[in-house]
């Protein structure tokens, strides 16, 4: 992945969770956030944003970290 590639999709998590601040707290719109993300971000750009995450994640914020935690927890069955 370009370092291009991943700054986009920084961008775009960031303003999807300004976007959702207005759902209450941080955990309501990091939940708002992770919905949106699991509906409509292709796999691999889920797999490149956890990564990231997992891996460095300072340029996420506060909402959009606890967005991709959500994301990276395992799915019930």
């Amino acid at each position: 992945m370009s370092d291009q590639q991943l700054q986009n999709l920084i961008k775009m998590i960031n303003q999807i969770s300004i976007n959702n601040l207005h759902h209450g707290d941080e955990d309501q719109a990091a939940e708002v956030v992770a919905t949106h993300i699991k509906k409509f971000w292709a796999r691999s750009m889920k797999q490149q944003i956890i990564a990231y995450a997992e891996s460095d994640g300072l340029e996420l914020s506060p909402v959009s970290r606890l967005a991709v935690k959500r994301l990276a927890e395992p799915q019930e069955a």
